[in-house]
């Protein structure tokens, strides 16, 4: 198989086909995004590692990618770069062991519930 699972960030056709079918919308994000990473309370570095971060949760190569180059052109080192990973690493983790507060929540329910038949 010679397609690849993600075609190639940045392929004009793909980038052409996005602007003809939203231009509008394409317009307001890159707008959006210029905004988000300008520099203002946070520096550009700072931006960088945060989205490096977000990607890995949110877990999109092409974000993982071009934010990893993104905060090296900024400034960061790599071991800042794997430690921002490392904090995405432990939120990801954290956010299931936080929810597993439901899962507890719910076994008391299907107890009680039992319980009383």
């Amino acid at each position: 198989m010679d397609h690849a699972i993600y075609p190639k960030f940045g392929d004009a056709d793909i980038a052409r086909k996005r602007r003809e079918l939203a231009p509008k919308q394409l317009e307001g994000f890159r707008a959006f995004s210029a905004a988000a990473f300008a520099e203002g309370e946070l520096d550009a570095k700072t931006k960088q590692l945060i989205a490096v971060a977000v990607a890995h949760v949110t877990q999109c190569p092409y974000c993982i990618r071009g934010h990893t180059d993104g905060a090296l052109k900024a400034g960061a080192t790599e071991g800042q770069i794997m430690e921002a990973i490392w904090v995405a690493a432990e939120m990801r983790a954290g956010g299931a062991y936080a929810h597993s507060s439901l899962a507890i929540d719910q076994m008391a329910a299907h107890q009680d519930k039992t319980h009383q038949a």
